[in-house]
């Protein structure tokens, strides 16, 4: 056989391979509505899963709302947006692959071994000082725990004076006369989300382990005395 040919043969091969490893995932349909993501390497992923209503317009500066179920099968192969951030000076391993940004950004990704096992769970905050960062970030991908039998999720949470602005207007217009906040309560809405919908994915909703760096340890500490977590 001539190397052409035997190149051409190995090419080939390794073209089916990939198709073999990665391609569509099944279709899971979870209260939250039907997602269709990818298959790599035995692991499934769902990206950009909605989580909570856009916080936009008349909901900017307000807790998360619940989103709207959707109709039909929604593609989950693409991340969502990340959250509105500074852009920074000098690129660094957390803000070379943050795209595209959007106050319409609250959801979240999971990676699962399996959609019929009832794996324990592990949510994953991001870091960034409460002002950059995003559940997409390539550091952050959890296909390795999967591997390991985990079904792992990462979410993105409002940031900087969109998330955390306190001003005694804000506390004026809300029920209880408080302001400030928002990202942790986007935190909460995505584990009240995680608890309604993970057993879809192959996840126990009651084995939730929460875990994050930098800011996303410090939310872990809020969010460990809230009575909003319990259970």
């Amino acid at each position: 056989m001539s190397l052409s040919r035997t190149l051409s043969a190995a090419a080939g091969a390794l073209a089916l391979a990939a198709c073999a490893s990665t391609g569509s995932a099944q279709t899971v349909t979870a209260p939250a509505g039907a997602v269709r993501g990818a298959t790599d390497a035995g692991i499934q992923s769902f990206r950009g899963i909605p989580f909570a209503a856009p916080p936009v317009g008349e909901m900017r500066w307000r807790p998360p709302a619940p989103p709207t179920r959707w109709d039909g099968v929604r593609d989950a192969t693409r991340f969502g947006a990340a959250c509105v951030q500074p852009t920074p000076v000098f690129q660094t391993l957390y803000s070379a692959d943050i795209g595209r940004t959007s106050e319409d950004c609250l959801t979240l990704n999971i990676w699962t071994p399996s959609t019929t096992a009832k794996a324990p769970v592990m949510v994953w905050i991001h870091g960034g000082a409460l002002v950059t960062g995003s559940s997409k970030e390539t550091l952050y991908d959890g296909a390795r725990l999967a591997r390991e039998g985990v079904v792992v999720v990462s979410i993105n949470y409002r940031l900087g004076v969109l998330g955390w602005l306190a001003h005694p207007d804000l506390s004026a217009e809300s029920p209880l006369g408080i302001s400030g906040n928002y990202g942790l309560m986007d935190q909460v809405a995505a584990l009240e989300w995680v608890k309604r919908n993970i057993e879809s994915f192959g996840g126990d909703p009651d084995n939730v382990t929460i875990a994050g760096e930098s800011a996303g340890g410090l939310s872990v500490l809020y969010l460990m005395g809230s009575p909003l977590t319990r259970g």
